[in-house]
């Protein structure tokens, strides 16, 4: 039973930054993705890394903005976010998958995730 465990967020001005990050129980080596994700209106993945051949890439909307990172020693991994505007007030939630994942369509990645940390609140004020 994998858990993932989310710290970060918080309230934060309009351009300035926040980093989430998620910490497994296990090891993120025994899945073939690793996705951000935004709650609403339904979950989008704003970032998505596919273990086999490093692919990282992010939604339209934070392209150039946020940065998917790693820490192996750590098994913990993160989400750099910059620049941000009231659009990206949102819960957004770590997640995990085996199998083929990182499927883009309309702007944002998704794929069916086996695990879901608990989530972070991200408020960008003006």
């Amino acid at each position: 039973q994998e858990q993932l465990v989310q710290s970060g967020g918080g309230l934060v001005q309009a351009g300035g930054s926040l980093r989430l990050s998620c910490a497994a129980s296990g090891s993120f080596s025994d899945y073939d993705a690793i996705g951000w994700f935004r709650q609403a209106p339904g979950k989008k993945g704003v970032a998505c890394f596919r273990r086999s051949d490093g692919f990282t890439d992010y939604a339209d909307s934070v392209k150039g903005r946020f940065i998917f990172s790693r820490d192996n020693a750590k098994n913990t991994v993160y989400l750099q976010m910059s620049d941000l505007n009231s659009e990206d007030t949102d819960v957004y939630y770590c997640a995990v998958n085996r199998g083929q994942g990182c499927v883009y369509f309309g702007g944002y990645y998704y794929f069916d995730a086996d695990y879901w940390g608990q989530g972070a609140q991200v408020t960008v004020s003006s």
